[in-house]
């Protein structure tokens, strides 16, 4: 970008040559010579292509300008004034002293402070109903409407569902123009795209690509569950979040909510919510302004082969791992235990956690649900009446909260020889009070761990405790080492052990792989 400064100068050196020119003076350029440049000279005519026209690659539309007049007016700039907490100073370096923060206009509780900021989004219906993120309207204490003939309107927050970062407001009035969302043409990698939106405010911006990969999962903790993603690498940057992703033909193919970027600027990798998923979960905001998904509480994860061949199972096998039932939940209830394998739900195969968890969650409060395990080799069912999913918020906080704490402490002893490099001792009082464990807590306590050996290299570490070996609880030392011994006599290359990490109450499946014997 050309700064003032330098503009300043080749405007005056602009004006001398002007003036040179007015005075009748000649400019000679000793080494510059007259005549063709790059081996052509006169005017330049391009190649109109077909019928006179620009021709674009086959398969490139002509332009991408009556697509973007015909969605555009229904696509608005999303204002927000929301409640922020922070410190009420801040310390300047070379100062000794701290300079407070100037405070916000007080809401109605009297504290905090506001901050602003803007995000995209689009009408789906004449009446005003908005699509956006759930990120950029979460935390508003006000929100404003800028409409593409630059009308400002007030609007009220309908619905939220963080679980998919999507979100529903309203504006008052009629005969807005909308938009619709596109389920039934799936978009394709190598689709054109075209998004929509207000990037650092810069209200009615357009921006084009192709889809880049679909079924992009991981992206954000809180909708691992719910979203595969769309990617694609038309430019999207900060403000627009909850903008439209179209297609060609002016369809609503995803909503606009992520980037991978280590700048904080677009580097072609966005991600946008599709819209089999938006137009679903819109329709539910809408229609009770909340989602409520089905809950069983159950931990799921998906085994690699290796630990699938630990387990005593084909490489091949698909179906979700059952690493933790809650306590009193519905899976609890209907006899589900650690160690399962989820291979369907209400008869719907599922290849894994991912695919389990969203069955569930399709499922209505209250209704029952058939899941079909496999138990160490035995084909079992159970019947679990569904609950209501907490919040991604309230799940966390559980795996976080009132865990039985596990430190390391000297004067523990192993009993009997090293199992696999693991010295393990049972849940005795003295064990449990050394440990700070409760009288609820089972398995056994990982005492010590053998240099050099599988057991140390995979991690393990004093003060972990081993729940179960398998699909087994365990509750003594040598409980582990029968299973291991069995495992290792039926020809398999390690043994799943569950273990709860030091300090925490998530429990985590590893293979313990065993060495070859000498």
């Amino acid at each position: 970008m050309m700064k003032r400064k330098e503009f300043m100068l080749g405007a005056t050196f602009g004006l001398v040559l002007a003036a040179g020119a007015t005075a009748g003076g000649v400019i000679d350029w000793p080494t510059a010579e007259a005549g063709p440049v790059a081996g052509k000279s006169g005017r330049l005519t391009a190649n109109a292509g077909a019928a006179g026209l620009f021709a674009p690659p086959q398969g490139a539309p002509l332009s991408f300008a009556d697509i973007f007049q015909q969605v555009a007016p229904a696509v608005v700039q999303i204002n927000v004034e929301s409640r922020v907490s922070g410190p009420s100073t801040v310390r300047v370096p070379g100062l000794p002293f701290a300079i407070p923060v100037p405070e916000g206009e007080e809401g109605e509780e009297g504290d905090g402070r506001t901050a602003r900021g803007a995000g995209s989004g689009f009408f789906i219906s004449r009446d005003g109903y908005i699509v956006t993120n759930n990120h950029v309207v979460a935390d508003a204490v006000e929100i404003t409407v800028v409409l593409a003939d630059e009308r400002e309107l007030k609007a009220e927050v309908v619905g939220r569902d963080p679980a998919t970062d999507l979100a529903v407001i309203k504006v008052e009035g009629a005969d807005f123009p909308f938009v619709q969302f596109e389920e039934q043409a799936q978009p394709r990698v190598g689709d054109w795209v075209i998004a929509v939106g207000n990037p650092f405010g810069l209200g009615g911006t357009a921006t084009a690509g192709i889809v880049s990969g679909t079924g992009r999962q991981n992206i954000d903790p809180d909708t691992n569950n719910y979203v595969d993603f769309l990617q694609i690498d038309a430019a999207i940057n900060t403000g627009n979040s909850g903008g439209p992703t179209f297609d060609i033909y002016g369809r609503v193919i995803g909503v606009n909510t992520a980037i991978y970027s280590q700048t904080g600027g677009s580097v072609g990798i966005g991600f946008a919510i599709p819209a089999s998923v938006a137009k679903s979960v819109t329709e539910q905001l809408i229609e009770g302004g909340k989602i409520e998904r089905g809950y069983v509480g159950l931990t799921l994860t998906t085994p690699r082969a290796t630990m699938w061949e630990s387990y005593g199972l084909p490489r091949t096998t698909e179906g979700a791992l059952v690493t933790d039932v809650t306590a009193g939940a519905p899976a609890s209830q209907g006899g589900v235990q650690v160690g399962d394998v989820i291979t369907a739900v209400n008869g719907e195969p599922v290849a894994d956690s991912t695919e389990a968890t969203r069955l569930v969650a399709t499922v209505r409060p209250g209704s029952n649900i058939r899941l079909e395990i496999n138990r160490g080799g035995r084909r079992v069912t159970a019947n679990v009446r569904a609950g209501v999913r907490p919040s991604e918020e309230e799940l966390r906080s559980g795996q976080a909260g009132d865990a039985d704490g596990l430190q390391g402490s000297p004067g523990i002893t192993a009993e009997g020889a090293a199992i696999e490099g693991i010295g393990a001792v049972s849940l005795t009082p003295g064990v449990r009070q050394r440990f700070g464990l409760s009288a609820s807590a089972t398995g056994v306590v990982i005492a010590s761990v053998e240099r050099g050996s599988p057991a140390a290299r995979l991690g393990l570490r004093p003060g972990m405790l081993i729940t179960h070996v398998g699909g087994r609880p365990i509750s003594a030392p040598g409980e582990l080492r029968t299973a291991v011994e069995a495992a290792r006599t039926a020809g398999r290359p390690g043994v799943v052990l569950f273990v709860i990490e030091a300090a925490g109450q998530q429990r985590v499946p590893v293979v313990l792989e065993f060495e070859a014997a000498e």
